[in-house]
């Protein structure tokens, strides 16, 4: 199963590296030979799509991407982020300014070790509508891209008015919001990048792994189905974000080869159209 990201294709399922740090998303992995070896094992199994950022950890998800994986695949898609930064707490700071961006695009390259990246997402953080800020950021972004440092602009944590007024000034190749079956709050920002062929990329697909009976993995519906089908509630709730729309793109995240198997499995998951209705009942 196969879909657009911008102008690249890759498997509908990918790989959100993000949990590949330690506590809090800071500072070295528990366990770094297993997260070493979930990289790896990823690609092996099919894996072409892989979301990180330089402020995962700082910098310690994108080394650990550069020594598991490089020299990279010629068909790895690496996806990564700007718009925030990490202090030496580990404290998610924004770094919103066009000068604070393209530092920002210079550094993932640096610690990944590659010469252009094939997209980057602007974060945005705040609740501001489009204005001539967001204009100056999409600049950068665009200056970044015509100097050969990026392939493709993404957008992540935007309203459907910053996907409208910047497509009126460049090619959006992705949206990464957060989204899934107990938050659709991103469903009009879905619907019309469905409508536009553009990728939509939820982050936090299994609500962040948050238990109980308000939580993705423990709603009733999503755990009859899961015993319905003799899955697990994580697969089912995976397999209905895929059959919502067909320009849906998952980037599961996981520190362990087991989960990594079993979020891969979702794409084989067969939910057919009653029970995607099921699922989608509020």
């Amino acid at each position: 199963m196969r879909r657009p990201l911008g102008p690249f294709s890759v498997s509908a399922v990918g790989f959100g590296a993000m949990r590949l740090t330690g506590p809090g998303v800071f500072g070295p992995p528990n366990d770094r030979d297993e997260a070493l070896a979930v990289l790896r094992e990823a690609v092996d199994r099919g894996v072409d799509h892989i979301d990180t950022a330089q402020f995962y950890g700082p910098d310690v998800v994108n080394e650990l991407i550069r020594e598991a994986l490089s020299p990279y695949p010629e068909d790895l898609i690496l996806v990564s982020k700007v718009g925030a930064r990490r202090d030496r707490h580990g404290q998610v700071l924004a770094a919103q300014e066009p000068a604070q961006l393209r530092h920002d695009i210079q550094e993932n390259l640096r610690t990944l070790g590659i010469a252009a990246l094939p997209v980057v997402n602007l974060r945005l953080i705040g609740g501001t509508e489009p204005d001539a800020f967001f204009d100056d950021q999409l600049a950068a972004m665009i200056a970044a891209r015509d100097d050969g440092l990026i392939t493709a602009i993404g957008l992540s944590n935007v309203t459907s008015a910053h996907l409208l007024h910047a497509l009126r000034i460049t090619d959006v190749a992705c949206v990464q919001n957060e989204f899934h079956l107990a938050n659709r709050v991103s469903g009009p920002v879905l619907d019309e990048c469905t409508r536009r062929g553009i990728a939509f990329v939820p982050f936090a697909s299994l609500g962040f792994g948050v238990a109980g009976p308000d939580a993705v993995l423990g709603r009733p519906g999503v755990v009859r189905e899961a015993a319905r089908l003799g899955v697990t509630s994580a697969q089912v709730a995976l397999a209905w974000a895929l059959a919502v729309a067909p320009n849906m793109l998952l980037i599961p995240g996981t520190s362990s080869r087991r989960h990594l198997r079993e979020n891969l499995a979702a794409s084989q998951v067969n939910l057919d159209a009653d029970a995607v209705r099921r699922l989608s009942l509020r």
